[in-house]
């Protein structure tokens, strides 16, 4: 009976190490496919973005770049040839083929971003990826970022005139190029931080953390703006429903182009509005109902109403949720403009907690009423 319970014992063992090595295959097949994924999309992307300053009007207008954007073409069909099949491939290489035909029959540039950004979107649809970073990004830490990684070619203000910029060829791309800047999300961006561009100057800095990569993303996005669109879409955004409904969160204001947006409203006001929520994209958290201080004020809510119920456990979850779901991914924007603010709510978070876990209902609901931030959004 000892032999064959070490013997079982054996068997569950080795059961368990080739369920683990099998996950871990399945978990590196699906990264594999999750960046293939990532890459096409950078690929489409970019192609939608330059087209237009390869061929125009059905004439080459640059040899090196159309050749450039048949090559990627022809690159992001053979990748998603690639990739593991789904109901939906079929589809997906459908539409890549009828991408390469526009190119090569040179087609106008609308036609080619319409074809790219629409394959663009079935792909994400068919092998998901992260649009957008977990928290709103840290634009004052991504300005010192792209000051140590970025502004020795593209210029401290992104305009590609670093003093290493006249050195390459390509040249660096300048982030304050209002035309293409019109078509690049910060998804876009993204991409290009974290993989490179390949047949240029420009590396990977898949060395930095992914929040870091998000932010520089944003910050880049910000370049082609100036102070007075930020102030009017500032504006918009606060008197006008559907601006935030344009941008309900985060993914939105990564994904979201000045072009796509420019179908919806007026040039001008899908340029300001661009602007603003590049800027502060904080903002589409703290107005969701989904996250930022509206989540603040429904967990502080639901932790009290658990400590009434007296279930401890969840009170207390529910209280530290309230913080770090709800709160904390706003502080680094609130930290740059309204210190006071910051560490008023901090206090009366903590001394909420505190309140709980000492069994102090009464408190902790006077405390409550100081950090349910009721009007956090005004003095922000």
């Amino acid at each position: 009976m000892k032999m064959l319970s070490l013997c079982a014992r054996y068997f569950l063992a080795m059961a368990a190490l080739l369920a683990l090595w099998s996950s871990s295959l399945a978990w590196a097949a699906d990264s594999a496919a999750s960046d293939q994924a990532k890459q096409t999309w950078q690929l489409l992307d970019y192609l939608a973005v330059d087209y237009g300053g390869a061929v125009h009007d059905g004439k080459v207008q640059s040899a090196s770049e159309y050749e450039e954007m048949k090559e990627f073409a022809a690159t992001a069909a053979q990748q998603l040839g690639a990739l593991p099949s789904t109901p939906a491939l079929p589809d997906l290489q459908q539409r890549a083929k009828a991408l390469n035909e526009l190119i090569a029959a040179k087609a106008d540039a609308k036609s080619v971003a319409d074809s790219a950004h629409s394959l663009a979107a079935a792909l994400v649809k068919a092998y998901p990826f992260p649009l957008s970073p977990s928290k709103p990004p840290d634009l004052a830490r991504a300005k010192v970022l792209f000051e140590a990684n970025c502004a020795a070619c593209h210029g401290a203000t992104g305009r590609g005139d670093g003093p290493l910029g006249a050195k390459l060829e390509p040249p660096p791309i300048a982030f304050t190029d209002r035309d293409r800047a019109r078509s690049r999300s910060v998804l876009a961006l993204y991409q290009v931080v974290s993989q490179g561009v390949s047949g240029t100057s420009m590396p990977s800095f898949a060395t930095l953390s992914d929040e870091d990569r998000w932010a520089l993303a944003f910050f880049a996005g910000t370049l082609s703006h100036d102070d007075a669109m930020r102030t009017r879409g500032e504006q918009s955004w606060g008197k006008d429903v559907s601006a935030k409904a344009v941008f309900p969160d985060l993914a939105a204001a990564a994904t979201l182009t000045e072009a796509a947006l420019s179908e919806q409203m007026s040039p001008d006001a899908a340029r300001d509005l661009t602007a603003y929520v590049r800027s502060h994209p904080e903002a589409t958290v703290a107005s969701s109902g989904t996250g930022g201080l509206s989540l603040a004020r429904t967990r502080l809510q639901e932790s009290l109403a658990a400590a009434r119920a007296g279930d401890q456990a969840n009170a207390t979850r529910l209280g530290l949720s309230a913080y770090l779901d709800g709160f904390e991914p706003l502080e680094p924007a609130l930290r740059a403009r309204n210190q006071a603010l910051l560490t008023e709510v901090e206090n009366a978070m903590l001394a909420y907690r505190g309140a709980l876990a000492s069994g102090k209902l009464e408190q902790a609901d006077a405390t409550a009423q100081e950090a349910r931030l009721p009007v956090c959004a005004g003095r922000w």
